[in-house]
Order: structure tokens, then sequence, then C-alpha cells
């Protein structure tokens, strides 16, 4: 098993104090999800992105769906931001886990490795990928 569990890069962490990341609804970067086989191997040391054992199959394109941002709020002492949920329609793949990267930046930095804990199939149907409530305790990127 090559995914080991849900991960913030830790490039992403530093590169947040470099400014790489805008999560702005106007005007921020293009951030993407790309799916990947129970072949590939990430975890919180993944940097870029990497079309390496990317899912292949009908109704996905490489490079994966571009996210539609949620804009960064706070709650409490916890800053976060989250993405609508993405569907591949009309798919037939099979990926074990996805990565979360910066389409605009140089290099296509990682942000969040994902872990769907068992690999998930589309057999001529829609693959979606549902992010967790936009707040606090479940967005998907939160800095507490």
């Amino acid at each position: 098993m090559a995914f080991t569990g849900n991960f913030m890069c830790t490039s992403f962490k530093k590169e947040i104090l470099e400014a790489v990341h805008n999560f702005k609804n106007s005007g921020g970067d293009t951030f993407k999800i790309a799916l990947y086989t129970n072949s590939a191997s990430f975890d919180a040391s993944t940097t870029a992105y990497t079309a390496t054992n990317e899912v292949s199959g009908t109704g996905y394109s490489a490079g994966g769906n571009t996210l539609t941002r949620v804009d960064p709020t706070t709650s409490g002492t916890t800053a976060f931001t989250d993405f609508a949920d993405t569907t591949w329609s009309s798919s037939t793949f099979t990926a074990r886990g996805a990565l979360i990267y910066n389409d605009s930046a140089a290099g296509n930095p990682a942000v969040v490795v994902l872990d769907f804990g068992s690999d998930k199939t589309s057999t001529n149907g829609d693959f979606t990928v549902v992010f967790p409530t936009a707040d606090a305790s479940n967005a998907i990127i939160r800095i507490a």
C-alpha cells in the first residue's frame, strides 16, 4: 500500500510563509486535484505534482480537475479554507488517493495528500471527491 494517510505537505507549510500560495477567491491561484493508483507513493514529504502512477481511464484527464476554492476565513484561533466537491462524470477508472496542488505556482507545488483508505472505482458513472465541511474543525486545510 503506497498511501499511508492524509497529509498537509511539509513543503506547503514552508511555502505559506514564502507567500507561494494564494487561496483567495478573487485573484487567487488555481488549485487542482489529481487522482492516483495504489502504486503511487505519497506522504508528508511530497513536494509537487507528478504524472507518475496517475489514474488513466475514461473521463479522466492528466492533471486532474480544477478545484473551486472557498475563501479563507477564521473561527476562534483557527484559519481555514476548503474546496467545493469535484466530480469526474461518466468515468471509468480506479483511484487509491489524490494530490491537491497549486497549478499556478512554478513547479506545481503539492498542498495536501489524500488517502481514500482503499481503492475507489467508477464504472461509466460519476467519481466524486467530497470535501469535509468548511469549518475550523473539519476543513481540508486548517492552521490552528
